[in-house]
């Protein structure tokens, strides 16, 4: 179930009973982008419309590992979803967004930058890693009274998101340069990177926000396809 294998069902009865398509996002691509046309083309393979979803929503500035299921493997989605998964994220120190990524203009904060030594980042993973509490994102798909923060958010409204637990097995940080860190993350179900990324800036005393991001796993999914292969791979007889 890695997904290195990338296999199509020749039938539409092989089709309906449900497989798994690990799909590497494009950049600016939304997930539904991703949903859309996958389902097209599978309607142009099998001659009429099969049931299809995706297993945890990336943003449109994030690459990497959107999991589809197709069929009756859309029963599954929420067990994958609460899977682990597995990320590397770009850092800018020094400023922050609304969005806490690049969605939104940066506004610089002044303030002194630490370097990244080992008893800073000792104290980063003590405090970031186990159960931490979370603010979600005013730019995220949180419903509040039954409207997306991020419809708030854009409308210049102010969504009132409590903090919620969420997991955090493993983080690594590199510095890049003297305004970016790598970061790499190992986490559950619900973590927002974007609020990880703000959070340690706020922690620094620095502000920090996203500036990219890549999901690279999807327990149990550890491989993925480009759109453009997976697509040939449908239409192909």
């Amino acid at each position: 179930m890695d997904g290195a294998g990338l296999s199509i069902p020749q039938t539409l009865d092989e089709a309906r009973a449900g497989f798994w398509i690990a799909v590497d996002k494009p950049l600016n691509w939304t997930s539904f982008d991703v949903v859309a046309k996958v389902r097209n083309a599978l309607k142009r393979r099998y001659g009429t419309r099969i049931k299809i979803g995706h297993a945890g929503t990336l943003d449109p500035l994030a690459t990497g590992m959107l999991v589809l299921a197709v069929g009756q493997k859309t029963k599954e989605i929420e067990s994958v979803m609460a899977g682990a998964k597995a990320y590397t994220a770009v850092l800018k120190l020094g400023a922050v967004t609304a969005s806490y990524d690049a969605e939104s203009p940066e506004v610089p904060t002044g303030q002194p930058i630490p370097p990244l030594e080992q008893d800073l980042e000792s104290e980063l993973r003590s405090r970031f890693t186990g159960s931490v509490m979370q603010v979600p994102p005013q730019f995220s798909a949180v419903k509040v009274g039954g409207t997306r923060a991020y419809d708030l958010a854009r409308t210049g409204r102010v969504a009132a998101l409590s903090a919620r637990p969420v997991n955090i097995d493993a983080l690594a940080f590199r510095t890049l340069d003297s305004r970016h860190w790598e970061l790499t993350v190992n986490c559950g179900k619900g973590t927002y990177i974007r609020s990880l990324a703000h959070d340690i800036g706020q922690h620094l005393g620095c502000g920090a926000y996203l500036t990219a991001l890549r999901r690279t796993e999807v327990a149990p999914f550890t491989h993925m396809h480009p759109i453009d292969a997976v697509l040939a791979a449908i239409q192909s007889s």
